[in-house]
């Protein structure tokens, strides 16, 4: 709560005329020039109550459902992700791309799966595992959204995806990963990424490969 108070005084004083939506005030702003930020000050909170070296701040203006700029921030290990649109992605300063892997068998794969006792699309999470993994070089659940986005537009991760998170987890890490030269796709043709927090985000050459093997069935029977 004191670090979301903190990224919002310092942007809601600088951009008085932009919205605003974070994680932890639930507060919807809605702003008169039509650019929100979308914010999360925590994301990995698990992680970081367990001492594990692996969350983020995250951070994204966006217009509508389109992320114009994206930091995500990793304290733990000092690297700021950065991204404006149609000008790439930076890691400390540097371009970063997403990787060139064109091989399914020899990719490292990240996805997510309910966790607090929210077990919505578990079925369908479990299934994806059962039909990825034997495909791929791994799979991973690092539990930090925002780090798995910036960590497929730094080549780190070939593929993430994961269902039902909020826009504050992906909002900045979706620009990341296109600026990177990636591609990121809802699950769901017909509902957008922020508002169901369903996606796949790839290299983009992989990515029809992975998508084949998902459970894009919206039914939670």
């Amino acid at each position: 709560m004191a670090a979301e108070k903190v990224i919002s005084d310092h942007l809601t004083a600088r951009y008085p005329d932009h919205g605003w939506l974070g994680e932890e005030t639930g507060a919807a702003i809605t702003g008169s020039s039509g650019l929100r930020w979308i914010v999360d000050p925590l994301d990995g909170t698990t992680n970081f109550l367990k001492g594990l070296p692996h969350w983020a701040v995250s951070i994204a203006l966006c217009d509508g459902e389109t992320p114009l700029n994206a930091i995500v921030y990793d304290p733990a290990k000092d690297e700021l992700f950065t991204a404006e649109q149609g000008h790439g992605a930076f890691l400390n300063g540097q371009p970063i791309n997403v990787s060139d892997e064109d091989r399914l068998q020899s990719a490292l794969l990240a996805t997510g799966l309910p966790a607090g006792g929210r077990i919505t699309y578990l079925p369908h999470s479990l299934q994806d595992i059962a039909t990825t993994m034997p495909l791929t070089a791994g799979l991973r659940r690092w539990g930090a959204a925002a780090l798995d986005l910036a960590y497929v537009a730094a080549g780190r991760l070939d593929c993430y995806w994961e269902r039902n998170l909020g826009a504050w987890d992906i909002a900045a890490g979706i620009l990341l990963v296109q600026e990177a030269g990636g591609t990121v796709t809802p699950l769901w043709s017909d509902n957008s990424m922020l508002s169901s927090g369903s996606f796949l985000a790839s290299n983009g050459i992989l990515h029809d490969a992975v998508a084949s093997q998902l459970n894009t069935d919206q039914d939670l029977n």
